[in-house]
Formats: structure tokens, sequence, C-alpha cells
């Protein structure tokens, strides 16, 4: 089967049987609330679940959904670059719900998480403000920690990835109970 790069919800809503949904966010994200029926393979978990995923787009096509829809276009170039065929939600979960549809939640309940952009957008100007602080107040060499950090975010935006989130979702309260 051959699939667009993305797709509306409007889209989606018209054809829903057409898809297996795959939600790309962490563990902690997914329980937040998911679209109806979506299967939780995390970003870092794609290269390792190629197999199912794999299997799954032989019989249905691939829907990726995230919060926004970045991590699930990530998710569909590295399917793409194992030849398996994927599409993914504009505005994933977000525009889901601006559009009025409900999300489900799993049986142990829902949980509140942060998404993974906030997590990463609060973590890393807490680090650049640790960095500026301590270089003020102890050692000049800790502003080194701030220089760190922008160098990081300058490369996870042209690089399109971001380690950050990787080790952010390694966390506990990112990772199912």
């Amino acid at each position: 089967m051959t699939l667009p790069s993305t797709l509306t919800v409007g889209q989606v809503l018209s054809r829903p049987e057409e898809f297996t949904v795959v939600d790309v966010r962490t563990p902690g994200e997914y329980a937040s609330g998911h679209l109806p029926g979506a299967v939780n393979v995390p970003l870092d978990r794609i290269t390792p679940s190629l197999p199912e995923l794999r299997r799954a787009a032989e019989e249905k096509g691939l829907l990726l959904v995230c919060a926004t829809g970045a991590r699930s276009e990530n998710a569909a170039r590295t399917l793409a670059s194992h030849g398996i065929p994927s599409t993914s939600l504009t505005g994933g979960t977000r525009s889901w719900s601006a559009a009025g549809h409900g999300l489900d939640y799993p049986a142990e309940g829902r949980r509140s998480v942060w998404a993974m952009e906030r997590q990463v957008r609060v973590t890393a100007g807490s680090l650049v403000l640790l960095g500026l602080a301590l270089g003020l107040l102890v050692h000049p060499a800790f502003q080194l920690l701030s220089a760190g950090i922008g160098a990081g975010l300058v490369f996870s935006a042209l690089t399109d990835t971001c380690g950050m989130a990787l080790v952010l979702g390694r966390l506990p309260f990112n990772r199912r109970r």
C-alpha cells in the first residue's frame, strides 16, 4: 500500500479501518491519552520493533502518532529507511483532540505527564540558568555547561534529533509503571 507521508485527522477519520495506529511517544505520555486502538512503540524502541512493525505494515497501513507530529515524522523516516511504509498524523494527538475526538486511556488509569518537548525545554532552560549562576557565583568555567546545552540545541535543530529527549524518555515517570 502506498501511503502519503502525512494525513490529516479528517483523512484518517474517513477510513480508520485501513490503519494500525502506532503511538511513538513515551509510555508516560501515551498513558496521558492516546488515539483509540493505538499501540505504544516509543521512538527509541522503533528499531528493535522493526519485525513487528513490518508485519503490521503488511496487514494494514501504519499510522504513526505523537503529540504534535514531529516525532511521528521522524519515526516514519526511520521506517522508510528500512523499507517499511508508514504515514504520520499531522498535528498528532493535539490535532485529534482539538477536532473534538476522544482519547483512550490505559486500564490502570490516566497519568498526567508533560509532553516530551516541554520536558526538554524546561530541562535545557534549567541547565542553562544553572550554568550561568554557577559561572557567576562559583567559577567562570561553569558557563561551559550553558554553552554545551546551547550547542546541543543547535545540533538537535540541524539534525532533527534530540539526545536530551532520549535521555528524558528513560526516566521512570516516562516509563510504564
